[in-house]
C-alpha cells in the first residue's frame, strides 16, 4: 500500500492507463480474429487493413513490441492470400 502523496496518484493513473491498454489489446485480437475468419477475400482484405492500422497503433503506444506486430502482419497476410 502506497504511504505517500505521489505514489498514490500514480497508482490511479496506472490503473487507468491498464484499463486503457487492456480493451486495446481486445480490441487488436478481435481485428485479428476477424481476418482469420473471414472466409471471403474482399472483406478479409479490409479486415487485414483495420488489424494493420491497429497492429501498428499497438507499437507506437509501445503496447507490443514491434516484431510481435511484424510477425502477425506477415501471418495473416499470408492467410489472405491463400483465399
Amino acid at each position: 500500500m502506497a504511504n505517500n502523496k505521489q505514489q498514490m496518484k500514480r497508482n490511479l493513473t496506472n490503473e487507468k492507463r491498464r484499463l486503457a491498454n487492456s480493451s486495446f489489446k481486445s480490441s487488436l485480437k478481435t481485428a485479428i480474429k476477424n481476418v482469420e475468419l473471414s472466409s471471403e477475400k474482399d472483406k478479409a482484405v479490409l479486415a487485414l487493413n483495420l488489424a494493420y492500422k491497429k497492429l501498428d497503433k499497438a507499437v507506437a503506444k509501445g503496447i507490443h513490441h514491434k516484431n510481435y506486430a511484424n510477425r502477425q502482419k506477415a501471418r495473416l497476410s499470408h492467410k489472405v492470400n491463400k483465399l
